[in-house]
């Protein structure tokens, strides 16, 4: 199946914009989730059971395999993940205002480097009206199988000092539906979002939303929501030590390492396209601040790896550096839906260690 979509369906999706095809994907996914009886025949054929499941933050994954932020802003379509072998779905980002992102085009392939660069902006529909799709889902299904994740982010015209504010207010909506929460403070394409991670802002803007999160947990009578902090590639050492102090004092879960890096190859430094890079050219980064993280922690804080994993071998090399689970997106797009299914498969027979 893979060869089949890299040599006959790829290079036809391939024709249409970039954009344009992520939303034909999304028609895909929906259209998955609305057949119930296919879903449920797809999650069985393909969604792969790990021998011993992955336990983390409290909570039971089939599989080290999840779908990245960036696929399913709005939370249409994640239901069909796991019917494509993901074990579990994150969604967003999503902020508390709706947007539009920043103008069009703002999305780039480079197959030749199975890269995409993009500059979305944190496109999407906006917290209220996500959380209203997600109250109506989990009114008519009372249990379900797939793994949510909630990946939130500051709207573009909330000035800094007023972030905390920003993220606790889409926190608030979306708490009900979650099974953990993603901080992501890491995207290039909001201005100033990335100055979150900085010494000077970090512990007061993320200290409010620890605190939601205990309160949220008290008054409900249940155990709080796990939170992750989503971070840059593009740190130094020194401020990754400085982010993994504050989060560990604070009693975040984890960390997701990483989002998209600004720092281009070689192969791709003469583009005028500008945004963030993803795909393998930023496996390798990725993989060095997992394995950073996983040893300055001494394996404590849990990581959930992300950058340019596209097959067994480089998932593997992000087990191998530490994370205790993997995303992918880019990967998803150029070698086709059933890479989770390979992946988790692979991981599953090569290390049963990791888990």
């Amino acid at each position: 199946m893979g060869i089949l979509y890299e040599k006959l369906i790829r290079p036809v999706l391939f024709l249409q914009d970039p954009e344009k095809a992520h939303d034909s994907g999304i028609a895909v996914l929906r259209l998955v989730r609305e057949w119930g009886a296919l879903c449920r025949i797809m999650e069985r054929w393909n969604l792969v059971r790990t021998q011993k499941p992955i336990e983390l933050f409290g909570l039971t994954f089939p599989n080290a395999v999840g779908l990245a932020a960036g696929m399913d802003k709005n939370g249409v379509c994640w239901q069909a993940g796991a019917a494509f072998g993901f074990g579990h779905v994150e969604i967003g980002t999503i902020t508390f205002q709706k947007q539009p992102g920043n103008p069009r085009p703002r999305v780039f392939r480079y197959p030749k480097e199975e890269a995409i660069i993009n500059r979305l902006g944190f496109n999407n529909e906006g917290a209220p009206t996500v959380a209203e799709r997600l109250a109506k889902y989990s009114r008519r299904h009372k249990r379900r199988q797939m793994l949510l994740g909630i990946n939130i982010g500051k709207s573009k015209t909330v000035p800094l000092e007023n972030a905390a504010e920003d993220y606790l207010a889409s926190f608030r909506l979306l708490a009900d539906f979650a099974d953990y929460f993603t901080i992501n403070i890491s995207s290039p394409n909001t201005p100033g979002l990335r100055k979150l991670q900085d010494k000077e802002l970090l512990r007061g803007f993320l200290g409010p939303l620890i605190e939601a999160k205990k309160d949220r947990a008290q008054k409900m009578g249940e155990s709080a929501i796990p939170m992750l902090v989503k971070i840059a590639p593009d740190l130094s050492f020194r401020q990754i030590d400085y982010i993994l102090e504050v989060i560990t004092e604070l009693g975040f879960d984890g960390v997701v390492a990483t989002n998209t890096t600004t720092q281009f190859p070689p192969a791709l430094n003469n583009i005028a396209e500008t945004g963030g890079l993803s795909g393998k050219p930023l496996e390798k980064r990725s993989t060095q601040i997992v394995k950073y993280i996983n040893n300055a922690t001494e394996g404590k804080m849990p990581i959930i790896g992300v950058g340019g994993i596209h097959d067994v071998e480089s998932a593997s090399r992000k087990m191998d550096a530490g994370a205790r689970l993997i995303q992918i997106y880019t990967g998803f797009v150029y070698r086709g839906p059933f890479t989770p299914k390979v992946i988790a498969r692979g991981l599953a027979n090569r290390n049963a260690e990791w888990v």
